[in-house]
């Protein structure tokens, strides 16, 4: 019953930014169902000793962000540029380093992921499964195709092709110069899943994706067909809402091995080769998405506590509370720190040594729902209002 109070609590929650009203929809739903187990609200955030100064270089407000409504638009950086999205089709590219405008356009569609950025071309995809492909130099539209369904997984473009998987489980190769498919692969979706922002992910020459079910499959880059699959989570319980497993979040590739995880999935650590699953742990998860340098892994847990542990068997090495039900995206490495974005706006640096929050700073007063991106150890963040902010660490 708690679980199924989560799931409602964040549809009904989708578009709230404030702390008062998210702590009234917790208080509500826990009288609603009457349950023994409470579920803990929102943290209010505690006065801290900064250790790491940080600051905002420039920011703007592009058009209508996410509109209210559960997408996957996030800034694409490259080494002078950066390419942002609203929901209702504004796009706009910024010197990366003055905040500039280059060019803006407007492709009159409703946007649902991206952009993505390749070689030749910045990709973006709408909620009835067109795919757009956009000179990144000029924002003139260079390809238009379609897909079968609404696409919410973020592309990914590599060698030459862009990935796009729909909403109805099909993955699409398409050439990233003309937008012709090369290959497609359909899976089925089972009528109660998880509506995810994960995506497939390319290593080397498989492409990864985790579906419901609690499996991860692997298809070969070059023409689609599947190498192998692995069972990463098996479903239990009583109901359907307990048996929901889904491997969802996009997995992290680290050498020869993958990293996954997704709701009530665990996490597993999974050969490249053949998919075998060196280690599992059943009793922790991630909705948000998993991140890794050398030695570590880092997430963010179902209830917003971050947690780092070891690459090599899983174990737990710290876990920070301090952000608790501060529905944070997943934590980004930046140099010897962590950042992750809050639902009020606030980018938060963890140490990556003990997890202690080490600086903060807000971009917005409405919720940071994307991972920020870092290139050259400047933080870009969007909030779902529609700021775009460019923030540096001193």
């Amino acid at each position: 019953m708690t679980r199924l109070a989560l799931l409602l609590l964040s549809a009904l929650l989708a578009g709230c930014a404030g702390l008062g009203a998210l702590k009234e929809g917790f208080s509500g739903l826990t009288e609603l169902f009457d349950t023994t187990e409470p579920v803990d609200p929102p943290v209010e955030l505690a006065e801290i000793t900064p250790t790491l100064s940080v600051r905002t270089l420039w920011d703007h407000d592009i058009g209508k962000g996410y509109d209210g409504q559960y997408v996957n638009l996030r800034p694409a950086v490259d080494s002078g540029r950066v390419f942002i999205a609203d929901r209702r089709g504004y796009l706009v590219a910024y010197d990366r380093s003055t905040g500039n405008e280059l060019w803006s356009t407007e492709v009159e569609l409703t946007l649902t992921a991206g952009p993505a950025i390749g070689k030749t071309v910045l990709v973006v995809a709408s909620n009835n499964g067109d795919v757009l492909a956009i000179n990144p130099d000029s924002g003139e539209i260079a390809w238009r195709t379609s897909v079968s369904s609404e696409v919410l997984a973020f592309p990914q473009i590599n060698r030459g092709r862009v990935l796009v998987r729909s909403n109805d489980g099909r993955i699409a190769a398409l050439d990233e110069k003309t937008g012709t498919t090369l290959w497609s692969h359909e899976r089925s979706v089972p009528p109660l899943s998880v509506r995810s922002r994960g995506a497939p992910v390319i290593a080397g020459d498989l492409v990864l994706d985790g579906y419901a079910s609690g499996k991860l499959m692997a298809l070969r880059f070059e023409d689609g067909k599947q190498e192998w699959e692995a069972v990463i989570a098996i479903p239990h319980g009583r109901s359907e809402i307990e048996r929901l497993v889904d491997i969802d979040s996009t997995p992290v590739i680290k050498g020869d091995t993958a990293y996954v995880s997704g709701y009530q999935g665990g996490i597993a650590s999974v050969g490249l080769s053949n998919g075998e699953v060196l280690w599992r742990r059943e009793n922790l998860s991630t909705p948000t998405g998993l991140s890794a340098d050398r030695r570590f892994l880092y997430l963010t847990d179902p209830v917003s506590d971050v947690w780092q542990l070891d690459v090599g068997n899983g174990g737990d090495l710290w876990k920070q509370t301090a952000l608790h039900q501060r529905r944070l995206t997943a934590p980004v490495p930046v140099r010897n720190w962590l950042v992750v974005g809050d639902m009020e706006g606030y980018l938060h640096f963890l140490s990556k040594d003990d997890g202690s929050v080490a600086g903060r700073i807000q971009i917005d007063d409405t919720p940071i729902e994307a991972p920020p991106v870092v290139f050259d150890d400047v933080v870009y963040a969007y909030s779902s209002g529609g700021t775009l902010a460019a923030v540096s660490l001193d």
